[in-house]
């Protein structure tokens, strides 16, 4: 039997505390997740700080990258910058 690992799922909270209807972030040993609806649009992984971000749903719609920037603490111009140094890499989160 393979080994569970501990994932904690939560709701991303508005600035009044209140909990934001599909918009996720997970936890894992392995690192963090933020999930908008049905799509994974970030990991940062725990062991190298790496950030990815997924290829086509990184910008997918407007509330996406309301609560991408969010979850990032920056806006879309800052990630943009950030994925052309090469500090975040866009790979495919959802296959």
């Amino acid at each position: 039997m393979k080994t569970i690992k501990k994932i904690n799922v939560s709701n991303l909270q508005s600035s009044s505390g209140n909990d934001i209807a599909n918009q996720f972030e997970i936890r894992t040993p392995d690192g963090v997740y933020f999930q908008s609806y049905d799509s994974i649009i970030a990991f940062m992984e725990h062991k190298t700080s790496q950030m990815y971000l997924d290829e086509y749903y990184w910008n997918y719609s407007t509330t996406t990258g309301k609560y991408r920037n969010i979850w990032l603490g920056e806006d879309r111009k800052e990630t943009k910058r950030k994925i052309k140094s090469g500090q975040y890499k866009l790979v495919n989160l959802n296959k």
